[in-house]
């Protein structure tokens, strides 16, 4: 296998590509050339993104942030090893089916439609995807992140993460991956390496569904591999001992 030194970090929902920040350093010490993309709507700094609804928000679905990673990525010289986190651990699979990448990671991935996400999942995500509501967007509160993303995070960590990362966000991405068929994945098409990482303390996607996605896949001559970090919640790629996430991915590549 030919591996590529091209990196590109797709940021799942509710946050934007500013949470790849340190990633995105720590891989070019590496020597890699790496890129992370705002989803569409998504692009600037979190703090405005509370206050003013970004233009494009609304209409952003996750067809529209597949689609746009995809030409993004046939814009490179090389096809990349992509990684994504919560919802584009969803749509990194997308790209792997549209065989975009060299290897892909999915971080606490969203499930595709063809599986059951538990109830404790869809009681999480309830307020971001419901359709009882007129607002097509929406903002969580620094409670509902507490519990969400941050619950290993001490009181303190939690008023700074949220202050940093939390950005308003588009109920269409949410309720596309629920209900539209492009959402499915073919897991029986061969393709190339995945990785599936999942945080043991994670309070959207739990290991149990991170191991029940990668246990879909079914071609014999493709790779799949799981790694559960225990202590982790689902802000995984920011909590302290990411660089821990971040090293065994790339261990992981390089042994492909």
């Amino acid at each position: 296998m030919v591996k590529s030194k091209t990196i590109v970090l797709l940021h799942g929902m509710f946050v934007n590509n500013n949470t790849w920040s340190e990633w995105e350093a720590y891989f070019l010490k590496k020597g890699f050339k790496v890129y992370a993309p705002p989803s569409p709507g998504h692009g600037g700094d979190p703090y405005r993104l509370r206050k003013t609804l970004h233009p494009e928000l609304v209409g952003t679905g996750f067809v529209d942030v597949v689609t746009k990673m995809a030409i993004f990525i046939d814009r490179l010289p090389e096809k990349p090893l992509v990684i994504g986190h919560s919802m584009a651990g969803l749509a990194v699979q997308k790209l792997m089916n549209l065989n975009k990448v060299s290897a892909a990671v999915s971080i606490s991935g969203a499930p595709p439609k063809n599986v059951l996400p538990p109830f404790s999942t869809v009681k999480m995500v309830w307020p971001a995807v419901t359709i009882f509501s007129r607002k097509r967007y929406y903002l969580g509160s620094r409670e509902w992140y507490n519990r969400a993303f941050f619950n290993t995070l001490q009181k303190e960590e939690q008023d700074k993460a949220y202050d940093l990362v939390a950005v308003t966000e588009s109920k269409k991405i949410g309720r596309e991956t629920l209900l539209r068929s492009f959402s499915k994945v073919d897991f029986k098409k061969p393709h190339q390496p995945i990785l599936f990482i999942g945080g043991g303390n994670d309070a959207i996607f739990p290991p149990e569904l991170t191991k029940k996605i990668a246990g879909k896949y079914t071609s014999h001559d493709s790779k799949v591999d799981v790694k559960i970090f225990d202590d982790k919640s689902h802000y995984i790629c920011g909590e302290k001992g990411w660089e821990e996430v971040a090293d065994y991915i790339l261990n992981w590549y390089e042994n492909l």
